[in-house]
């Protein structure tokens, strides 16, 4: 198998596992777009301390770069995938369509959303009707404390599916899962059923995301505090369950069950939007928060933890804005 051109946007705690595991296989040439950690990086490599790796010093993607190249200059090659691991936050922007657009390839470039939320992909067939678009959705207990550093303490587990199943979506999708796995150092699924593995990632996403961030709470903590996830966690995660059955998408209760402990309490993982808002950057709450609240309030589904959840994480986001604006 010839090695895949790939360029990877965002490269966090997410980002940069997808492409230490990528390069890894050999079975990819990952070519890397960083921003802040940009100049650490291009000194001295990325800092990893991981699980399924070990410690690593130095890493470097094949190529980096700190802004997404144009291919329709001179010597720029055509991407075969292009992966968004960046935060998709649509209410800061710059749209995640618009920030990719010069290194798309109509009819070429297949675009892979590594990232979390409902309808994130309905701008990118709006925008690039002629290319694949899929689905990412990792298990990965990654994060970026430091710049330039990556903390990774949960088993990577991703999986990559086509929004829509149309022509050859569902190849390029297992052509991908077959490299991200090549090395071996993690797990790749095909995902045949997308718009079910969202809504019960959202069980983590829309729940311990921002109740993680509104408390200063890690996953172990939010677990051991008295009455957190008998009051507000399970009962919030019990709206999405309802909320992703209204429109056919069947959680069971131990589903549930194993997202409130799928990070054991010993490991004290936090989850990205703590990160952020200990960082004191803006958080990703649209896609998390209020797509499901949309979509559960269209079917008449009542979801007031949901609710409360939405306008904390809003206020917040309005904090940062009026900080950085003053």
């Amino acid at each position: 198998m010839d090695k895949a051109r790939i360029l990877l946007v965002g490269c966090g705690g997410i980002g940069c596992m997808a492409a230490l595991n990528l390069e890894y296989g050999g079975r990819a040439a990952v070519t890397a777009v960083l921003r802040s950690s940009y100049q650490i990086v291009k000194e001295r490599g990325f800092t990893i301390n991981s699980v399924d790796h070990g410690k690593v010093r130095g890493f470097r993607p094949t190529e980096i770069l700190n802004s997404v190249p144009d291919v329709s200059q001179a010597g720029v090659m055509p991407f075969d995938y292009i992966i968004c691991a960046t935060k998709n936050m649509p209410d800061i922007g710059p749209p995640i369509a618009d920030l990719i657009r010069p290194a798309v390839t109509p009819g070429h470039s297949t675009i892979l959303l590594l990232q979390n939320g409902l309808n994130i992909e309905v701008p990118l067939f709006e925008t690039f009707p002629e290319n694949v678009i899929l689905s990412g959705i990792s298990i990965c207990g990654s994060s970026e404390p430091v710049t330039g550093t990556i903390e990774h303490t949960l088993h990577d587990e991703l999986r990559v599916g086509p929004f829509r199943d149309e022509g050859d979506a569902a190849d390029r999708a297992r052509d991908f899962v077959a490299r991200y796995g090549a090395g071996g150092r993690c797990t790749c699924h095909f995902d045949s059923n997308v718009a079910f593995s969202r809504w019960r990632k959202l069980l983590y996403n829309a729940v311990y995301n921002p109740v993680g961030a509104l408390t200063d709470l890690d996953t172990g903590d939010m677990q051991l505090c008295p009455g957190l996830v008998d009051d507000v966690v399970r009962p919030a995660m019990k709206e999405i369950q309802a909320a992703a059955a209204a429109y056919g998408q069947e959680i069971p209760d131990n589903a549930i069950e194993a997202m409130i402990t799928t990070e054991p309490i010993e490991a004290h993982v936090p989850p990205s939007m703590l990160v952020d808002v200990r960082k004191g950057q803006y958080i990703e709450f649209e896609n998390l928060i209020g797509e499901p609240l949309k979509a559960a309030k269209a079917r008449q589904v009542q979801t007031p933890i949901l609710q409360n959840l939405y306008s904390l994480a809003r206020s917040y986001q309005w904090k940062v804005k009026a900080k950085r604006s003053a």
